[in-house]
């Protein structure tokens, strides 16, 4: 089949805004009253795209408006360069490959529009717009009257003088560019909203489009995306981070942002038709929930800890999991630090005084951190980070792991738990929730540590026994402690705290917000989208917690078919023997299991087409979770 040619509008569909509106901005700049004339323009606009002004009206009346000057033209095409629709430059690649099939008609301007055309490869020779008049200062002064663009039904005689043969596919986003399949000049009208929804305009399309990707995948032609972003939906719980829902979007997803957190029925019910998930620590993501997850890719624990999270039965379904393991370890640090300063100085008991009108200028039982002991229970990413910032403070570091780690600097490391404990003055917790944590911490470890002691638990409420650590608070043994994480928590902030804790002296407690800095924050939510949109995109799954780890070349002139399959032999073989079946040259393989799958990408020739009896066959190998193609 021969590929259709394209008739695109150009303001509010290639380019994000429309041109006037921003030549508008540039002109009056630093103009009293200048948002009122906005306004004004950007509503002759809108009245004009959805058919209820006519073309020279609206043109006419913004243009006389504007009070603009050519001097102004280059401000105004630097910033439209910049405001290109996500979709088309994400798509740059299939417009400069197929130009000469590829038109600008708009009701727009040539002196803004050409010199971006010409950036994607379209030749002036396919861009048709209207063209400014100006005067001998350069004042615009008005339009070419005569050009058909600037006429009523302009596009619909400019796309007929084209003789064009073939499929016909208009684009647009107002009823100006339905007008061309309304006259028989297109065969089909996409209405395009990625940047502006009209709804009579919509009601007329013969598909609604929220992107280019969407009219690339429904013509199955090449494009950046193997399936369309915007059919994708991601849901976003526990108020993360704004940076995160800018980098899904600007990727082209559908994505939904709650603040708080969701029972178990709530998610069964939300998650149906997500693909992609993100929580935080309050969420958990049962066996149950993943039952109603009949499209999820890939899910992101906007935390460090995964214990929220059923790890196993994702990889049963085939959901490779993310989390951020290093994005708020400094945050949990500094925190650490600052809580063991402020007790040790009992500096909460004495602000409260001071806000009661007390004055005690004392030093009884303030001491200086210096000198002192810092026990670590857990000694990874944050505790060695806490390890490096308590010796810069003169601390003596001990730590304690199951696990065996290279101690930093001169920390020393315990052979068991109470040897750090009997000997230490400050007691940090900074260990994972595993249920095998639970309670980990309780009588027995108490009575063991020094008296006076300083405790904190930054790493999960469940490793506490919260019974005991109120007894040693009450009798003294613990002089104070800092806790940000508990057994039971609030779902959201209009729910009320209720613990043991609440009352008690030199007691410093925290809404679990150890990582909860705007820095760690917005780190976090850089980092778990981009391994998320690394693995659907190229199918790297480096950083999963628990998919094996393959960290793939980039994906270029090639195919990549991605195969998740339960560990057991030979899937790799009938892979192949498939491959060769449909007579298909292997152009890379990579291949990576851990105890329960296996993870194969194969990189492919770029000329097989999306073939569904292979994608067929590829899905009925015996053990086979899931299988994508990326291209």
């Amino acid at each position: 089949m021969n590929n259709p040619y394209f008739i695109i509008d150009f303001d509010s569909t290639f380019a994000q805004v429309e041109t006037l509106d921003v030549l508008c901005e540039v002109a009056l700049a630093n103009i009293p009253k200048m948002d009122e004339i906005l306004a004004e323009v950007k509503n002759i606009t809108n009245l004009g795209m959805e058919g209820k002004l006519s073309l020279s009206e609206s043109l006419n009346k913004r243009i006389a408006i504007l009070n603009a000057n050519v001097s102004h033209l280059p401000k105004v095409i630097e910033i439209m360069s910049e405001k290109i629709s996500l979709s088309f430059v994400r798509n740059k690649k299939f417009i400069e490959e197929f130009s000469s099939q590829i038109y600008i008609v708009s009701g727009g301007f040539k002196e803004v529009i050409l010199p971006i055309a010409s950036e994607y490869g379209i030749s002036s020779k396919n861009v048709f717009a209207n063209t400014f008049l100006t005067d001998i200062n350069g004042n615009i002064t008005g339009y070419d009257t005569s050009n058909p663009l600037a006429q009523n039904k302009g596009k619909v005689s400019v796309v007929k003088s084209l003789n064009l043969t073939g499929e016909i596919l208009a684009v647009g986003d107002g009823y100006t560019d339905y007008e061309i399949k309304e006259a028989g000049a297109a065969t089909k009208f996409y209405a395009f909203t990625e940047n502006v929804k009209r709804q009579n305009v919509m009601d007329k399309a013969d598909a609604i489009t929220p992107s280019f990707d969407e009219i690339l995948f429904l013509n199955n032609l090449p494009r950046a995306q193997s399936y369309p972003k915007s059919r994708m939906n991601v849901l976003l719980l526990e108020n993360i981070h704004p940076e995160a829902i800018k980098m899904f979007k600007t990727e082209g997803y559908n994505v939904e942002s709650i603040k708080g957190a969701l029972d178990e029925d709530e998610l069964c019910e939300k998650i149906k038709n997500v693909s992609i998930l993100g929580l935080r620590s309050k969420t958990n993501l049962t066996s149950k929930v993943l039952e109603s997850a009949n499209k999820l890719i890939s899910v992101g624990a906007f935390c460090i800890g995964t214990n929220q999270v059923d790890l196993k039965a994702c990889q049963k379904k085939g959901v490779a999991v993310f989390n951020a393991p290093y994005s708020n370890t400094r945050s949990v640090v500094e925190l650490t630090i600052g809580s063991i300063i402020i007790l040790s100085r009992f500096i909460i008991q004495k602000s409260n005084w001071m806000h009661e009108g007390k004055w005690d200028k004392s030093a009884n039982g303030a001491h200086e951190v210096r000198g002192k002991k810092l026990g670590l229970i857990g000694y990874g990413n944050i505790g060695t980070q806490l390890s490096v910032l308590a010796e810069a403070l003169g601390i003596e570091v001990f730590y304690y792991d199951v696990v065996e780690k290279l101690q930093l600097g001169n920390a020393k490391k315990c052979k068991t738990l109470h040897d750090l404990l009997k000997v230490c003055d400050f007691v940090s917790l900074h260990v994972d929730g595993r249920a095998i944590n639970k309670n980990m911490f309780g009588e027995e470890e108490f009575k063991v540590m020094k008296d006076g002691v300083i405790f904190c638990n930054m790493s999960r409420g469940h490793v506490v026994e919260m019974k005991s650590l109120v007894k040693y608070i009450k009798n003294g043994k613990v002089r104070g402690c800092a806790i940000d994480v508990f057994p039971e928590e609030p779902k959201t902030n209009n729910e009320e705290f209720i613990n043991e804790l609440r009352g008690l002296d030199n007691v410093i407690l925290t809404p679990h917000i150890g990582g909860s800095t705007e820095e760690a924050q917005f780190n976090i939510g850089q980092f778990v989208p981009g391994r998320i949109l690394e693995y659907i995109n190229a199918g790297n799954s480096y950083g999963s917690v628990n998919f094996p780890p393959l960290q793939l070349p980039e994906l270029t002139e090639a195919h990549r078919l991605m195969h998740v399959h339960e560990n057991v032999p030979g899937i790799l073989a009938s892979i192949n023997n498939i491959l060769a079946k449909h007579n298909i040259n292997i152009l890379g393989q990579y291949l990576k299991t851990n105890e329960a799958i296996g993870y194969v990408i194969t990189d492919i020739s770029k000329d097989v087409r999306h073939d569904k009896d292979l994608v067929s066959d590829l899905k009925n190998i015996q053990g086979t979770i899931r299988h994508r193609m990326l291209y």
